[in-house]
C-alpha cells in the first residue's frame, strides 16, 4: 500500500500522536455454540501453525504468553511443527529487558527454538529500519509498527501470530464495578451510585465528566488543540457498553485498533507473511458476548484464567508490569534530528515548536510525541521520484 493509499492520520492525531474514534463494523455475528472462548482462539492460531514456519511475537508479556502457550498446546495434539517465539531484546536498555520473564514461559512450555534479534539503536523511531519504513508506506500508526519489522522477517513465507487485541478484549470494562455490584457479588458502597448514574446518563453528560476527570498533559500542544484531544478521548470513552453483550464488538471497532491492525498488514505483506491476531478476531469477541453470565470475567486475572487455564505459570497470568521501549525508540537517531532540527515544519495552530524541543530535550520525551517527530523526518525526506532521480545521475 502506497502512502496515498494508507490511513490518513488528521493533522490533530499526528500532532497529539493519538487516534479517537469508531469504525462501522459489520453486524455482529451470533457465536458458533459448538465453540468456546479457547475453542475460537485456537481455530485462528490453527490458520497460523499450518502456514510454517509459525514465530509468535513473544515479548513475555501475558498476551504474547497466552497466544505462545496456546499455540504450542495446539501444535502438539495437531502433530503441527512448534511455534517459534520471535522476540526483539534490548541490552542496555533496562527498562525494555523482560529476559527472566520470557525464559520463565519458554522453558516452562519446553520449546526447542527462539528467533531473538538483538536490537539496539536502529529500532529508534527515526532510525534506519523505521526510515525504511516511512519511505516505503508513508506515516504509520503506531508509531512503533516498524518494532515488527525484524521478526516479520524472520517469519518470511511463514506466519505470525500476535497478541495484539489483548488488553482491549480481555481488558476490565470501566463499569466493571458497577455490574459487580449489580448482580450482587460485591458489598455495595456510597460511590457506587454515582457510579451507576454516570453509567445511565446521556452520552454526552458523560462524557463531559469523564473530560473533567482525564489528568492528562501534551504540553507541546497549543490549549484548544489539547482541549480538542481531550475532548476526543472522552467521547470515546463514554460510548464504551454497559451492557456486556456489546463491550467487545465495541472494542473491536475503536479506530486505534483497527488503523494499527492495517498498519501491520501493510508490513507484512512486504515479506509475506500471514498476520493472525488471535485476540482480536470478531469470532472471539462473539463468543465472549455470549458467555452465559456463571462464566463472565470482572477482571484482567480472570480473563487470563478463561483463555489460558493452568498452561502458564500463575505469576505470569497475574502480572500487572509491562516494558517500556522509550528509551529505545528515543535514542541516538532522534536525538541527532532533534539537535539540527530548526524548528519548522509543525502546524503552529496546533503545536508550540519551542515547547516541543523543550520537551525533547529532556530527559523523558513524551512517546506520543514520536508520531510527530517521524513526521517531521519523512517531510525532510526526497519523494520517490527525487530519489529515483538521484540514483540516476549517480549511475550516470
Amino acid at each position: 500500500m502506497s502512502p496515498d493509499t494508507a490511513d490518513r492520520l488528521t493533522p490533530l492525531e499526528v500532532a497529539s500522536g493519538l487516534v479517537f474514534g469508531v469504525e462501522a463494523t459489520p453486524p455482529d455475528r451470533p457465536p458458533d455454540p459448538r465453540l468456546d472462548p479457547v475453542s475460537t482462539l485456537e481455530v485462528a492460531i490453527l490458520r497460523a501453525l499450518e502456514r510454517p514456519p509459525c514465530l509468535v511475537s513473544f515479548s513475555g508479556g501475558r498476551d504474547s504468553s497466552i497466544v505462545l502457550a496456546l499455540a504450542t498446546r495446539l501444535a502438539r495434539r495437531e502433530g503441527l511443527a512448534l511455534p517459534v517465539p520471535a522476540t526483539n531484546r534490548f541490552k542496555g536498555a533496562s527498562l525494555a529487558e523482560e529476559d527472566e520473564w520470557q525464559e520463565l514461559v519458554v522453558q516452562h512450555l519446553d520449546l526447542p527454538e527462539w528467533s531473538r534479534h538483538e536490537a539496539g539503536h536502529e529500532l529508534d523511531c527515526v532510525g534506519p529500519v523505521a526510515l525504511e519504513v516511512l519511505r516505503r508506506h508513508g506515516l504509520l500508526w503506531p508509531f512503533n509498527a516498524h518494532f515488527h519489522v525484524p521478526l516479520l522477517r524472520a517469519a518470511a513465507g511463514g506466519s505470525l501470530l500476535t497478541g495484539v487485541g489483548g488488553d482491549e478484549i480481555l481488558g476490565e470494562s470501566r463499569w466493571a464495578r458497577v455490574w459487580t455490584v449489580a448482580t450482587l457479588r460485591a458489598r455495595p458502597q456510597p460511590r457506587d451510585a454515582l457510579r451507576l448514574a454516570l453509567l445511565l446518563a446521556p452520552r454526552a453528560l458523560r462524557a463531559r465528566v469523564l473530560q473533567a476527570r482525564l489528568d492528562v498533559r501534551f504540553p507541546w500542544l497549543r490549549q484548544a488543540a489539547e482541549r480538542d484531544v481531550l475532548a476526543a478521548w472522552a467521547r470515546e470513552a463514554a460510548g464504551e457498553p454497559g451492557r456486556w453483550s456489546r463491550r467487545f464488538a465495541w472494542w473491536l471497532s475503536l479506530r486505534y485498533l483497527r488503523v494499527a491492525l492495517r498498519s501491520l498488514e501493510l508490513l507484512a505483506a512486504d515479506d509475506d507473511v500471514l498476520l493472525v491476531h488471535p485476540l482480536a478476531e470478531r469470532e472471539l469477541a462473539a463468543s465472549l458476548a455470549g458467555l452465559p453470565r456463571a462464566e463472565r470475567f470482572a477482571t484482567r486475572h480472570q480473563a487470563n484464567r478463561l483463555v489460558a487455564g493452568d498452561l502458564l505459570p500463575a505469576g505470569v497470568l497475574r502480572r500487572v508490569s509491562k516494558a517500556s521501549f522509550d528509551e529505545v525508540f528515543f535514542n541516538r537517531h532522534s536525538r541527532r534530528f532533534v539537535a539540527e532540527w530548526d524548528g519548522e515544519g509543525v502546524n503552529p495552530m496546533l503545536v508550540d515548536s519551542k515547547a516541543l524541543r523543550r520537551m525533547w530535550s529532556s530527559g523523558a520525551p513524551d512517546p506520543r510525541s514520536f508520531t510527530l517527530l517521524q513526521s517531521l523526518k519523512l517531510g525532510r525526506e526526497p519523494s520517490a521520484a527525487d530519489r529515483g532521480e538521484q540514483q540516476v545521475r549517480r549511475l550516470g
